[in-house]
């Protein structure tokens, strides 16, 4: 009888000390994953301008996952933090499941926008632009916010105004011009060679440029400002 009472005790307890660390009946509570997603986002989004406001949608309080002492928060390749996302949240162990929860990010922001129409190939004046604010999240990748980078780059194609300017709608000032006079530059090792030649096209700084040489020779090189050409050895 006193063995029997012994043995009731310490299974007792174990089960008693089950119970405080783990969740009852062995499940992840879903509320827990909604707060792993949200502040996964929130330190995603932490360097993007402006005001952030992340929402989880809901989990299915159904769902039947075992309990997870470390869930993690991932995004699937090519998937952006902000706007409509999906988010995952995985467990290794000591069970192995992953879960995908929606969200919405929206970022209230300053951006930068044509006051007035803009022309294919004219140089932006900063007199050309305006700030706007709204939801930078829903706009496609790229959006400017900050005017110095529009300020003499030009506009790949005509805009109207009001139209937000996008860093892959507009090509920066060439430092190379066609007809110029370069300096073809090659270096290595301890040495370094220049030449003059003549450029071919226009180039923006780190584009690649054709140049004539005095020969007639064409060679290709990377355009630097200055009106510098730099030739791989």
């Amino acid at each position: 009888m006193k063995r029997t009472l012994i043995t009731a005790l310490l299974i007792g307890s174990a089960a008693l000390a089950h119970a405080q660390t783990t969740p009852a009946g062995g499940r992840q509570n879903v509320n827990t994953l909604r707060t792993v997603v949200e502040q996964f986002l929130q330190t995603q989004t932490a360097g993007l301008p402006g005001t952030v406001t992340v929402k989880v949608g809901a989990i299915d309080a159904r769902t039947a996952l075992a309990a997870c002492p470390a869930p993690e928060a991932f995004l699937q390749p090519g998937a952006r933090a902000w706007g409509k996302t999906t988010v995952g949240v995985r467990c290794t162990a000591p069970s192995n499941w992953t879960l995908f929860v929606q969200a919405q990010v929206n970022v209230q922001a300053d951006y930068v926008a044509a006051a007035l129409p803009l022309a294919q190939g004219q140089p932006i004046e900063q007199s050309q632009l305006v700030l706007m604010k709204g939801d930078i999240a829903a706009m496609p990748n790229g959006i400017i916010t900050d005017m110095a980078q529009a300020i003499g780059r030009t506009p790949t194609v005509s805009l109207v105004a009001g139209t937000p300017l996008r860093l892959d709608t507009l090509r920066s000032r060439p430092v190379v011009q066609q007809g110029q006079a370069v300096r073809l530059v090659t270096s290595g090792n301890g040495f370094s060679v220049s030449a003059e030649g003549k450029a071919i096209g226009n180039a923006s700084d780190g584009q690649i440029v054709q140049v004539r040489t005095p020969s007639g020779s064409v060679v290709s090189g990377t355009a630097r400002s200055g009106g510098m050409v730099e030739v791989a050895f």
